[in-house]
């Protein structure tokens, strides 16, 4: 019975190779025994393998044959090390967000020269020495991780969250660092829309209306409107950019803060003139504060909206301080980050009745406490971080990663990402 070396290769690439081939033929057939001298013949230089074919030749029908298949095979390992070394490997941290990694391979699928694996948190530091490009996720990349990346050229995130890497360790070890834009690929507007979505259920009182629905009940509850709110938003970047654009047509009074305006107007940040961004939007505004406004700004807001990234300066910026300073009965929706909330503040405002609504697409935990004592609330309403996850944003940003892997792979420059070192 003859075997091709292509099916044993196959097969040897599964298991253990020299432990693979001895099954792979029949008994009788004197491949098995043989092989015992191939280990050997390993070994040894071209000489000493006519040697053991010599040596050997008398007690195996074939056996040269058989030498020679196994050189072969032996040769076809090597050639599959060496091709290995020209694939650029592309690590997706995590089971998370699955349609981050299901997009980028489909849209890499026809260029074998990329591989993507998603591995589990838990073995990331175990096989992170094997990648060339990381796609952290929900991860946090320490310095003890990022220093057994050895082959790593570039940490990224699949969105703009790069609050969980270590970017000082990783600037150590040469490893560059990014983000994807969020006003290129729709990631921005993705989380605008969601950001009403979460405004209009509080304030139709969305977890009301299914308890009529299942108490047969019919013109109950009475909701409230946009029209005539002032939305405060905290954070006027992209996606505040983007939230201004689709709260216009609800008639809403619009109040934002942001570190600096410089790269909307020339005016003052105590002006209440209109922001202009590039000088493209206008009139999304109507007052602008500065980090110091935001307590004024709070109370002056029906909704307040969290569009903060999350640093050490705002970590747990809504907190005791922050809500006791909006009007009673205003709500409260985080598009942002779940640290920017300080939990028991919220809790204990919920309870108190200070606070009249909560929506949040992020949590203080993730993947969320289904039974978290702030679900306990009527008024609460939670997604599940879905904010940028939608089919036009997800498939942008799969192309920037699958882009960017190519270009990894060619030497070329790396484009749109946003570099942070």
């Amino acid at each position: 019975m003859a075997f091709k070396p292509k099916s044993i290769w196959r097969l040897a690439k599964i298991v253990n190779f020299h432990l693979a081939l001895p099954n792979l033929v029949p008994n009788g057939c004197g491949f098995a025994s043989d092989l015992r001298f191939f280990r050997k013949w390993e070994c040894c230089s071209a000489g000493g393998a006519g040697v053991l074919a010599q040596t050997h030749g008398s007690q195996s029908t074939g056996f040269q044959e058989n030498l020679n298949l196994l050189s072969n095979i032996s040769k076809m390992e090597g050639m599959a090390r060496s091709s290995d070394k020209n694939i650029t490997r592309v690590l997706f941290c995590g089971p998370h967000f699955p349609a981050s990694h299901n997009y980028t391979k489909e849209y890499l699928q026809n260029y074998p020269s990329i591989q993507v694996d998603v591995v589990p948190i838990s073995d990331v530091p175990d096989v992170i020495a094997n990648y060339h490009l990381c796609v952290v996720k929900t991860m946090r990349l320490d310095s003890n991780v990022i220093s057994r990346a050895n082959q790593m050229k570039l940490i990224m995130q699949f969105g703009v969250g790069l609050e969980g890497v270590d970017i000082n360790a990783a600037t150590r070890c040469g490893i560059k660092v990014a983000r994807i834009p969020g006003d290129v690929t729709g990631n921005a507007a993705s989380c605008a829309e969601l950001t009403i979505y979460l405004m209009l259920g509080l304030l139709r009182k969305q977890n009301e209306m299914r308890m009529a629905i299942e108490q047969k009940k019919l013109g109950v509850p009475t909701g409230e409107t946009l029209l005539g709110k002032t939305v405060f938003i905290l954070g006027f970047g992209n996606i505040g950019v983007e939230l201004a654009k689709r709260l216009r047509p609800f008639g809403v009074k619009i109040i934002a803060t942001k570190r600096s305006w410089a790269s909307h107007s020339q005016v003052s940040c105590q002006s209440s003139a209109l922001a202009v961004k590039n000088g493209i939007i206008d009139d999304l505004v109507d007052e602008k504060g500065c980090h110091e406004d935001i307590f004024e700004f709070a109370s002056k807001a029906d909704v307040v909206v969290c569009c903060l990234s999350l640093n050490k300066k705002t970590a747990g910026i809504v907190n005791k301080s922050f809500l006791s300073s909006m009007k009673k009965g205003s709500l409260l929706v985080n598009i942002a980050r779940g640290g920017l909330l300080d939990y028991e503040a919220i809790a204990y405002y919920l309870e108190s009745g200070h606070l009249g609504g909560l929506g949040i697409d992020v949590a203080w935990t993730e993947p969320f406490d289904p039974n978290d004592p702030v679900l306990k609330f009527k008024n609460v309403l939670i997604t599940p971080h879905v904010g940028g996850v939608t089919e036009h944003s997800y498939r942008s940003m799969a192309k920037v990663v699958g882009d960017v892997a190519l270009q990894l792979h060619a030497g070329t420059p790396l484009t749109g990402l946003v570099f942070v070192n």
